[in-house]
């Protein structure tokens, strides 16, 4: 592990790279801000207002005619979310 740090410290090698890091030791986690693809904010969108929609239902009577709306909207926000590939979106 030793073998794997350059020595004298990350100021006097000059090279910070770009988050003020030495370039060769930076970690692996370090990338570009990545915040997803249009259609991912659209399917989670669809899946937040059926959410809302059942959340709303339940303590305004209940009514579950709305609560199973709002199931039924997340079901189909869920089935978009996975047409449109969004678990490619995590890195």
């Amino acid at each position: 592990m030793a073998d794997q740090v350059a020595p004298g410290t990350m100021a006097e090698t000059g090279d910070t790279g770009a988050h003020g890091l030495d370039a060769r030791i930076a970690p692996s986690y370090v990338h570009e801000a990545h915040h997803g693809r249009p259609a991912s904010w659209v399917a989670v969108s669809i899946i937040i207002v059926g959410f809302v929609v059942g959340g709303i239902a339940l303590p305004v009577g209940p009514a579950w005619w709305l609560f199973w709306l709002g199931a039924g909207i997340v079901v189909v926000g869920g089935i978009f979310a996975l047409s449109v590939h969004i678990l490619d979106d995590w890195y």
